[in-house]
């Protein structure tokens, strides 16, 4: 990946099996302590990784791209109240939540829990896996979750 700018080029961007399958397995881990699905998704809505607990019905493709355009609206608005972005964002339901946890400027992850996964562990979990991600991404080795 290239240093610390927004411009990529397409090999940059790009992501082998390998990587996918690791970030697979980063994700699988949210599952196991009980999210219901999650996305990295980039910037323009498409699914890079998805890993659900089985039993989640929703159209994925639909939630990703606008999961991606409520992301971009929400870091519009930082900059409109003198913010360099808002990183995190939380929807809250009755029977289901969205956390949203921007990885990179490239990518972004989308969990769907319900009310037995408590906001805190997911944020501490959620952090772990996008830093492990991040180092994926970048091709550095280890995943760096406990």
């Amino acid at each position: 990946m290239a240093g610390n700018t927004d411009t990529m080029t397409l090999a940059e961007y790009a992501m082998g099996e390998e990587q996918i399958s690791r970030i697979e397995t980063v994700l699988e881990r949210l599952v196991d302590i009980g999210v219901h699905s999650v996305l990295v998704i980039d910037m323009a809505g498409n699914i890079i990784a998805l890993r659900d607990n089985g039993r989640t019905r929703i159209d994925v493709y639909s939630l990703a791209a606008l999961a991606a355009a409520n992301f971009g609206a929400v870091e519009a608005m930082a900059r409109l109240v003198g913010e360099e972005e808002f990183s995190l964002l939380f929807h809250k339901g009755e029977h289901e939540s969205l956390h949203f946890l921007k990885i990179n400027s490239e990518l972004l992850m989308l969990s769907l829990f319900g009310p037995e996964l408590t906001l805190g562990l997911l944020r501490i979990k959620a952090g772990e896996a996008a830093a492990a991600i991040r180092n994926i991404y970048s091709g550095r080795t280890g995943d760096g979750m406990r």
